[in-house]
């Protein structure tokens, strides 16, 4: 099993920056994708950002220039440097991954999710 906890969300000013970080633990044999996704109130949960383990990266038109993801595979951890944030970009902020425990076959999981609100 592949356990996702993030972390660095909170209450930032339109214009402010945050950074959220995302470490997996467990029995790891290989995370091949991570990906970045996010809910707002009403709407449906949209992808952010990707990286895969090759060294691909994409982002959303809407936080093209604003955000960048990236993965430090040491560490097993993946980040998602947001800046000019805006009130639009408020939301729950999920980790995703598609990983595989040692002695398993490769699955998606989920991280439990972090609050970022943009708000004066």
């Amino acid at each position: 099993q592949v356990q996702l906890v993030e972390s660095g969300g909170g209450l930032v000013q339109p214009g402010g920056s945050l950074r959220l970080s995302c470490a997996a633990s467990g029995s790891i044999f290989s995370i091949y994708v991570w990906g970045w996704y996010r809910q707002a109130p009403g709407k449906q949960r949209e992808l952010v950002a990707s990286s895969a383990s090759g060294g691909s990266t994409a982002h959303a038109d809407s936080v093209k220039g604003r955000f960048t993801v990236s993965r430090d595979n040491a560490k097993n951890t993946t980040y998602l440097q947001m800046n000019s944030l805006k009130p639009e970009d408020t939301a729950v902020y999920y980790c995703h991954a598609l990983a595989r425990a040692n002695s398993d076959v490769a699955r998606y999981y989920w991280g439990q999710g972090t609050q970022v609100t943009v708000s004066s």
